[in-house]
């Protein structure tokens, strides 16, 4: 506190080491962080430190104290440091950072009894991906041709598993006026398995749609996580800096071509 106003707060749990402290050493510890934390508040002045250990009152002038203690009043010598023993009855402040706030159990169950039940009438069962590809199949002209074709044994490239899916060969048939298509591409590409994977590597899944290359190609560009994350693997630009002065005429000699003009009228190609 600095006029009677609060400045900063702090508080930290002990290490692993420091749980085997003694309760003297761990209240101790308190008073080395506060002045190592705030540094720059206390250099150069006088400060006050209020705990409800009363033992640490006489710390600096205790005679007997343990490699531990002494090696940490060294680190405190440079501070005009007092220690004022407050009753822990009174320590409201420093227990708001460190001790739960008491609450009826009783009564904040309802509340979360309440809160679940809100979300659960809000659930809403959806399809999955599967689901409603297969609808869409059915529902699909010409995959209700090749269906009946599969039957005939006319189509011999393409199979329908167990569960009704029509399949080519290995690879599952997306039709091309379908819900989700963006969902099967979200999942290829964006989901925490895949982890952005290029086009060549998805077009290799097992999916089957119209014009695959070109819309896995148009996704995988427009994707956004690509576009700020991974890096170009073009060849280095060439020089920043313009060719200097030549000192002399033909020093320098540069020259461009640009094709596809068009002919003249004696049928000559120019070129420049």
């Amino acid at each position: 506190m600095q006029e009677g106003r609060v400045i900063a707060y702090a508080s930290r749990q002990p290490r692993k080491h420091e749980v085997n402290y003694p309760t003297h050493d761990l209240e101790l510890l308190a008073v080395v962080y506060a002045p190592k934390k705030w540094r720059h508040y206390l250099l150069g002045n006088t400060c006050h430190i209020y705990t409800d250990h009363k033992s640490l009152k006489y710390i600096f002038t205790q005679p007997e104290l343990n490699m531990r203690q002494r090696r940490w009043l060294e680190l405190i010598k440079d501070y005009d440091l007092e220690v004022h023993y407050h009753p822990g009855k009174a320590n409201v402040v420093a227990d708001a950072l460190s001790r739960k706030a008491h609450c009826n159990f009783i009564e904040a169950r309802p509340t979360k009894c309440q809160r679940l039940e809100a979300e659960l009438y809000n659930l809403v069962l959806e399809p999955t991906i599967k689901d409603q590809i297969i609808a869409a199949q059915k529902q699909d002209k010409g995959m209700a041709h090749i269906r009946d074709e599969i039957d005939d044994k006319k189509k011999a490239c393409f199979k329908l598993d167990e569960e009704g899916v029509l399949w080519f060969k290995n690879r599952l048939v997306v039709p091309k006026d379908m819900e989700p298509r963006k969902k099967i591409l979200d999942e290829a590409h964006t989901s925490m398995f895949t982890l952005h994977p290029g086009s060549n590597k998805i077009f290799k899944a097992k999916i089957l749609v119209d014009r695959m290359k070109r819309e896995i190609a148009k996704y995988v560009y427009e994707c956004d996580v690509c576009q700020r994350v991974k890096a170009d693997h073009l060849k280095p630009a060439g020089m920043l800096q313009p060719l200097a002065v030549p000192a002399w005429k033909w020093e320098d000699i540069h020259m461009d071509f640009i094709v596809g003009l068009p002919r003249t009228r004696r049928g000559m190609i120019p070129f420049g």
